[in-house]
């Protein structure tokens, strides 16, 4: 049994997403949108929860392509304040939405999204080496910038800790602890 970071609980669900996507450097833009909305969605909330209902999400949120969601209109967004798969905070749902336009206005400025945030970390996943959870700060200067040039560019729900949040998920930081066996692995097993 691997040894893991220990903020992991015992549901397999959780295990697998340490293991297999947590810090693993991405690179497509769906799921940078994905990752994204989730993130947001998970503001004054533990991830697991949102973890829980991610299937939701992407069922409710047609995969998370955000051509279809920057066109949601007001109808779209009573349905998805009524739908129990997701989390119905109305400012969240529309925190989506609104984001997908801005996720759209990136991809047009910069070719992609992917393009676009690998900048804040000089292009390369920052590798640190923290002894326990402990240490892990909840914000860094590389998540402050990043939050504030989201914010300029009109996206909602990326503060500082969720955009610190985003990029651990992302594996632009990795972040797993020395005594976790995905600890500087970059890659995980197939």
């Amino acid at each position: 049994m691997p040894r893991r970071c220990a903020w992991v609980n015992e549901d397999p669900l959780y295990q697998n997403y340490h293991d297999f996507e947590w810090g693993v450097p991405v690179h497509d833009d769906r799921k940078w949108f994905e990752l994204l909305s989730l993130e947001g969605a998970q503001a004054g909330l533990s991830w697991y929860t949102v973890l829980k209902k991610r299937e939701g999400y992407r069922r409710a949120f047609d995969g998370f392509d955000p051509v279809l969601v920057a066109a949601y209109g007001d109808d779209k967004l009573e349905a998805l304040a009524a739908d129990e798969g997701i989390i119905r905070n109305r400012l969240k749902i529309r925190s989506a939405v609104e984001n997908a336009r801005c996720f759209l206005q990136v991809q047009a400025e910069f070719g992609s999204f992917d393009a676009y945030i690998w900048r804040f970390v000089g292009g390369a996943p920052i590798r640190n080496d923290r002894r326990s959870a402990a240490e892990v700060p909840a914000t860094t200067p590389q998540s402050d910038a990043l939050s504030k040039d989201l914010k300029k560019r009109g996206f909602k729900f990326v503060g500082s800790t969720i955009c610190y949040a985003l990029m651990q998920a992302s594996g632009m930081v990795d972040d797993h602890t020395r005594d976790c066996d995905f600890h500087h692995a970059g890659v995980r097993p197939s």
